[in-house]
């Protein structure tokens, strides 16, 4: 084992990849491909300006479908939220209607009674029934007799 400790160590990293790296690569391998491929210039830049105005259009085509789908996302959630309010429109609305119906119960109710009640005759007192009078605030008292 002591033999080993004066060799030189190697240390192995390991990451994880990204799509980034990993296009990067794409792109040195294929412009060294390009580069060391048996063509004449004139067809090399030719393949470069195909392949590039082809990546041009792979992106746009990329990019409106990406476009597409967040206006179709966004178009959904609008349709969300619209459908939301109107059912909280509705909700609002039919709490007042109740509020207003049962206000006009209650006067209604709170009129019958008052009715019936002035209508009725004084109910007899029993005997020994204290009477209570009513005392009005709105006169002085007169002097102590």
């Amino acid at each position: 084992m002591a033999e080993y400790e004066d060799l030189p160590r190697i240390v192995v990293e390991r990451r994880t990849g990204s799509v980034s790296s990993f296009l990067f690569g794409v792109l040195l391998g294929a412009g060294i491909a390009l580069l060391m491929a048996p063509r004449t210039g004139r067809e090399t830049r030719a393949g470069i300006r195909e392949g590039a105005l082809r990546l041009r259009r792979n992106a746009e085509d990329a990019l409106r479908q990406v476009r597409e789908t967040v206006m179709d996302a966004m178009d959904d959630v609008r349709e969300e939220i619209d459908e939301r309010i109107e059912v909280a429109r509705h909700a609002v609305e039919a709490g007042r209607r109740a509020a207003r119906e049962t206000r006009a119960a209650m006067e209604r109710g709170i009129r019958e009674t008052r009715e019936a009640l002035s209508e009725r005759p004084p109910r007899p007192r029993a005997a020994g029934e204290d009477v209570v009078k009513p005392i009005d605030l709105s006169e002085e008292p007169g002097p102590a007799s």
